[in-house]
């Protein structure tokens, strides 16, 4: 190369960086000169050179070396169908747990949006101290409540179980996560309606501070009730332990996820003869999944719903947090098998009003956005 630059002075070429346009303009002049001589291998390998360079100044590199390396889509590309995927024999057994725990899904949903809390008669009790019909009519106002919130939080015990009976169908030898994935798309809908359900509970959940502000007054009466030796017929629903272990799960800001996460790095541990990347594997190629089917038209097209349009981003978003949870290094690091600014990318393409919640459950419900490992073109993206 050195000496074929030499020559190019030699001949009058101004020594031009190979990067830049002038230089391939300039050896064009230097070939129609030598036209009529017989052009050499080493000819050849220098226009490939120039022809390479000018590609890459104008085109970049990245996308070149994906030209070159046919890697100009690595993430999986197959329509997974959300609406209408039906299990099949070999999916009948698990794909019926998870539709027992599922069914509950939107009832749940619904009694958690009805929630009103007790906060008016606390708030009387707290300030009439000596009045014992305030009292009574404050811990007769927050005990069905506290039943209700036991409900919310065993279903979330069901739906830890759920998720591991997925997990274990959809990174079991010998498929990858990616065959798991196309052949059982039932399993797969179910472990998108699980996230689904999970952001959605989440969502509503930080919209009821009442939730904890009813625990908290519960559990202060309830200790005080037990030191004067009161008999507390509630005790016999919620048991010392059993409000322990709901206080922990309500003081998350994100209970449901919390529960997921927990769950899939409970599965990780439990299976020691199975690598992580088998289970984190099943993550990204969800998020991925669901990307390409989001910025492809052919995909969106055989959307019967709009709703299933947001069902898909809100799935991406849920397996991006669970991924991120459960990664050692995150989703937003470099090695990471999400393409974060693609996915970042078609969620700004929506409506504003769609995914406006969404954006933000990536800013504040991650756990690596802020490392220093993330890049700094990510972090921009989600301010």
């Amino acid at each position: 190369m050195v000496g074929r630059c030499h020559a190019l002075v030699r001949a009058g070429v101004p020594k031009l960086c190979p990067w830049d346009p002038r230089a391939l303009h300039s050896s064009c002049k230097l070939s129609n000169a030598r036209a009529k001589t017989k052009t050499c291998p080493k000819d050849k390998v220098w226009y490939l050179f120039l022809f390479l360079s000018f590609l890459i100044r104008f085109a970049g590199m990245g996308n070149l070396l994906k030209v070159l390396t046919r890697e100009i889509e690595n993430y999986p590309h197959f329509f997974l169908d959300f609406e209408n995927a039906q299990p099949t024999d070999c999916e009948r057994d698990v794909w019926n747990q998870v539709n027992a725990v599922l069914q509950d899904s939107e009832s749940i949903l619904s009694g958690l949006q009805a929630y009103k809390g007790a906060g008016q008669e606390i708030r009387e009790a707290i300030q009439n101290p000596n009045d014992m019909i305030l009292q009574e009519r404050a811990w007769n106002s927050v005990c069905p409540l506290v039943i209700r919130l036991k409900k919310l939080y065993g279903f979330s015990l069901r739906l830890e179980r759920a998720l591991q009976s997925l997990l274990e169908s959809l990174t079991c030898p010998p498929y990858t996560p990616t065959q798991h994935l196309e052949k059982e798309q039932a399993l797969a809908k179910q472990f998108a309606e699980i996230l689904h359900f999970t952001l959605r509970f989440d969502e509503l959940k930080m919209r009821i501070p009442a939730i904890q502000n009813d625990f908290s007054y519960y559990r202060r009466t309830i200790s005080r009730n037990r030191i004067n030796n009161m008999n507390l017929d509630i005790e016999r629903e919620v048991n010392n332990e059993m409000a322990n272990r709901m206080s922990l799960f309500y003081a998350e800001a994100t209970p449901m996820l919390k529960t997921l996460s927990t769950a899939t790095t409970n599965f990780v541990t439990e299976n020691k003869t199975l690598p992580l990347e088998n289970t984190t594997d099943v993550l990204s190629t969800m998020a991925s999944v669901c990307k390409v089917m989001l910025e492809t038209p052919d995909y969106t097209c055989r959307f019967n719903s709009e709703d299933t349009l947001l069902f898909c981003m809100r799935v991406m978003v849920g397996v991006i947090i669970l991924y991120d949870h459960v990664h050692p290094n995150g989703a937003f690091n470099k090695s990471s098998k999400i393409d974060m600014k693609g996915c970042i990318k078609v969620l700004k393409e929506q409506p504003a009003d769609n995914v406006e919640g969404l954006l933000n459950a990536l800013k504040f419900t991650t756990k690596h956005l802020h490392d220093e490992s993330t890049p700094k073109n990510i972090r921009s993206m989600l301010q």
